[in-house]
């Protein structure tokens, strides 16, 4: 796996390595609310193969890692799959993967837990087992080596990943992990090998071992939880840069009863549970106090179709609104949206709209049981634009079973009713996926387009929806069918995934690094017959996921698909009577709704913020550590979550996006550490005790950021930006910098002191620039005993020299001399 690696001379060296990659956030760890423990029993991993922004998204790897860590003995790290940049480190210089909080290398960890949410990632399972140093075939690993599980909704067919998973957990996790867990203590107490552990796994109820069960016995998913005993994140993990969804999350609801026949999530997660909007109301409340977010999310299928979701909404807002906390529904149903949402949503902060109507016919909508008509979307439109929006998105699919061209026309046409809608309001996105036909689901015999027809049918729709107000978008019809070659597969894809992995296939999901001529080369050497895969099946005939039993009867997914072919729908079974789909026992196993409990708290009618003098603090911080690799930006969130913690009363921007009055001196270069940072903060009124407020908002910040100073400023002090002359720096050189060069930099100092000018060129966002360094550089000095630099250098609005300049273009440091050398900023020097 490391062959010709390349030694580091210590672990500073292999930190130093960060200042190199695209987003090194990615890797810190330290993040707040993260949680490393000493000496536990038992040591889980939670892998996510995808980028750290997009696994801290998902909230299920947040609800497992709270799930274990509350246990006393047992602890739960993160390890997400690295960039190419960060993966060709590993390589180059021999580093394992490892955790973020403990920096252990995954390889000593007993359990290595994969979430399995996209098919797309299953190269980069591979490819982290890989840089793990564990065998990625399950068959050559030994009792040496960490068990590897899977679970998550790729999990329902198992066979393409069989080869290389060693058990999975098929249904929800909660419960099934804490099993887990309790096995591996008992067996490590007892010394067990290998084989001895699969055996009492493959006896939890819903976990699946391929090395025992074989593909032929039938393994039932988990009963579904009841999600007000299971109120967890409770102390959610702040990233430390910016997530795909950068909120609090707040599930209420798991499941659904629409029954859209496409929809793989609202069949196998069945029943439709509710969390009671009391427990939201008290879950949202708590991940605010611990997070500092400025966002609440509200989570499930159809949020809209949550039975208390007005009131739970009113209450939310009524209770946040003071801090301006926004409020987002990521999953909405046309027909749901009602003006007393909208209200809602935009008394803070008006957050995206997203609809799906997925289809633009009445006929289409009918096949897939969607339930919704062009009324109710063109009614929404108009609703969303009335209320001030100015852009919304909506959703269609594409390649449906028994779509034909006046199905593609009905998707244009409804585009084009909902752009008059608009009145030139605003811009109106439409996004074009794919249909790939998954397990479990009544589509799942149905055939998949080829790439050619997929690719026509877009350029057909965007010739018809050709306008500036009108953006189209869609998805890379290779992408999708290599997803549903990969959702469909059997046992042999296993060989086809990793032929690809080999032959340097990543991150398949995306397009910017997609390579879908390697899996072109895989698919020829494996004998894979595309086609075959994606061709209709017959419901007589075997399916790779047989063996999983996700509680649907094969007679309710026939009959679904029947119902389709004829244009017949299956009403909403929380408002009619139960179609006999084999979930529900209606004793312990039925639909649970929120207690009738929940009431809002009044509006507060005309309300107005206080009028009241607003209030400056100046704010000194240092960044060290791993904080120093935090952009600006990640900077700055960090500092406004802390203060959004605090007791501070701050001060807001006024307008329909309102934030937190905070200004900063200068951003501080990407991996250079700082003692001396300023930030301006605006409160409602005067703040407590300094030393009180400073402790609060360093228990928020991530390692390696505090606060080390906080005071008023006098009433007209001017802008912070304003008063800043320059800045103190430290350059550490390299230890392997020789006596000799610290002589010849002596001398280049000297040199360069005595002259009046000193012109140098850089590239800068693509343009060379030129300019003499030399007026803005007040001192420069070498101490060739520790092998250390030190420097003033003036800042003005119209320019500036950076240490990087001096390092280059002074001393003649080479690349990789740069990148290791510590640069320390010692001092802001404000007038």
């Amino acid at each position: 796996m490391m062959n010709n690696s390349h030694p580091l001379a210590s672990a500073a060296d292999a930190a130093e390595l960060l200042a190199g990659v695209e987003k090194p956030g990615r890797y810190l760890g330290a993040e707040v609310n993260s949680v490393i423990k000493e000496n536990p029993e038992v040591r889980f991993v939670l892998a996510f193969p995808d980028t750290y922004e997009v696994g801290m998204s998902h909230l299920g790897l947040q609800i497992l890692y709270s799930v274990i860590n509350d246990l006393d003995w047992a602890a739960a790290e993160r390890s997400f799959a690295p960039w190419p940049d960060r993966e060709a480190q590993l390589r180059l210089y021999g580093l394992p993967l490892a955790s973020l909080e403990s920096e252990r290398p995954i390889a000593d960890f007993d359990v290595i837990g994969f979430s399995l949410q996209y098919e797309l990632s299953y190269t980069n399972v591979i490819n982290m087992l890989e840089l793990g140093g564990i065998p990625p075939s399950r068959k050559d690993r030994s009792d040496a080596h960490p068990l590897i599980i899977a679970g998550g909704p790729c999990a329902f067919n198992p066979a393409p990943l069989a080869a290389f998973i060693d058990a999975f957990v098929i249904g929800e996790g909660e419960e099934a992990i804490m099993e887990i867990a309790e096995l591996m203590r008992d067996a490590k107490n007892k010394s067990l090998g290998r084989r001895e552990i699969l055996s009492l796994l493959a006896e939890i109820d819903g976990v699946y071992v391929p090395s025992l069960h074989g593909g032929k016995t039938v393994i039932k998913k988990r009963r579904g939880i009841d999600l007000n005993r299971w109120p967890h994140p409770r102390r959610p993990i702040v990233p430390l840069i910016q997530a795909i969804h950068d909120r609090v999350v707040v599930e209420i609801a798991r499941g659904c009863t629409r029954g859209c026949r496409f929809c793989q999530a609202g069949m196998v997660w069945r029943p439709y549970r509710e969390r009671d909007a009391a427990v939201a109301r008290s879950m949202a409340a708590e991940a605010l106090c611990m997070t500092g977010h400025d966002e609440i999310s509200l989570l499930s299928l159809s949020s809209g179709d949550y039975s208390l979701i007005q009131p739970l909404m009113q209450s939310l807002m009524n209770d946040h609104h003071d801090g301006k906390i926004a409020l987002a529904l990521p999953s909405l149903r046309v027909e749901s949206l009602s003006e007393v949402l909208i209200e809602e949503i935009k008394r803070t902060r008006k957050t995206s709209f997203t609809l799906a109507p997925e289809a633009g016919t009445e006929k289409m909508r009918r096949s897939i049981n969607k339930g919704n008509t062009a009324e109710d979307l063109l009614r929404s439109v108009d609703q969303v634009f009335s209320a001030d929006w100015k852009s919304i998105k909506l959703y269609f699919m594409i390649g449906l079973p028994g779509e034909e061209e006046e199905d593609l026309d009905g998707i244009a046409d409804l585009a084009w009713q909902v752009l008059r809608a608009a009145r030139r309001r605003g811009q109106v996105t439409v996004s074009l996926s794919t249909f790939v036909p998954k397990p479990h689901t009544p589509f799942q015999w149905a055939v998949q387009l080829s790439v050619e027809e997929v690719e026509s049918r877009q350029n057909y729709l965007r010739k018809k929806m050709q306008n500036r107000h009108l953006a189209v978008k869609w998805h890379d019809a290779r992408m999708s069918m290599l997803e549903g070659l990969l959702s469909r597969g059997d046992e042999k894809i296993g060989d086809l995934i990793l032929s690809a992995h080999r032959r340097g296939c990543r991150f398949d999901g995306w397009g910017e690094i997609f390579r879908f001529d390697l899996w072109e080369e895989a698919i020829k050497e494996t004998g894979i017959d595309v086609d075959e895969y994606l061709r209709e099946h017959s419901v007589l005939e075997p399916l790779p996921w047989d063996n999983i039993d996700c509680g649907l009867s094969r007679a309710f997914l026939v009959a679904e698909k029947d119902k389709a072919a004829a244009g017949e729908e299956t009403p909403d079974c929380r408002h009619d009577e139960c179609y006999a789909c084999g979930v529900c026992d209606f004793q312990e196993i039925q639909n649970i709704f929120s207690k009738k409990e929940e009431t809002p708290l009044p509006a507060k009618a005309g309300w107005k913020e206080e009028l009241i003098r607003e209030k400056i603090y100046r704010i000194r911080f240092i960044k060290t550590g791993p904080a120093r690799f935090l952009s600006h930006l990640e900077l700055a969130a960090a500092l406004t979550r802390s203060l959004r913690r605090s007791s501070l009363a701050l001060a807001f921007t006024e307008g329909f996006h309102p934030h937190p009055k905070i200004s900063f001196a200068t951003a501080t270069p990407v991996g250079m550490a700082s003692l001396c940072e300023y930030a301006d903060v605006t409160v409602r009124h005067p703040a407590g005790e300094p030393a009180d407020i400073i402790g609060e908002l360093n228990s928020a910040l991530p390692s390696g950021v505090e606060v080390t100073g906080l005071r008023p400023l006098p009433f007209g002090a001017g802008q912070l930006s304003r008063s800043v002359f320059g800045f103190s720096y430290e350059i550490n050189l390299p230890e392997n910098i020789q006596a000799s060069r610290l002589g010849a930099m002596t001398e280049a100092i000297a040199h360069f002191l005595g002259r009046e000018s000193h012109t140098i060129t850089r590239l800068a966002k693509g343009k060379t620039i030129t300019r003499d360094i030399r007026p803005f550089v007040e001192s420069l000095e070498m101490n060739t005993s520790r092998k250390k630099v030190t420097m003033t250098l003036r800042h003005s609005q119209q320019g500036a020299a950076r240490p990087i300049d001096i390092m280059e273009h002074v001393l003649k440091l080479s690349d990789e001399e740069v990148l290791m050398a510590g640069v320390v900023k010692t001092d802001t020097i404000l007038v």
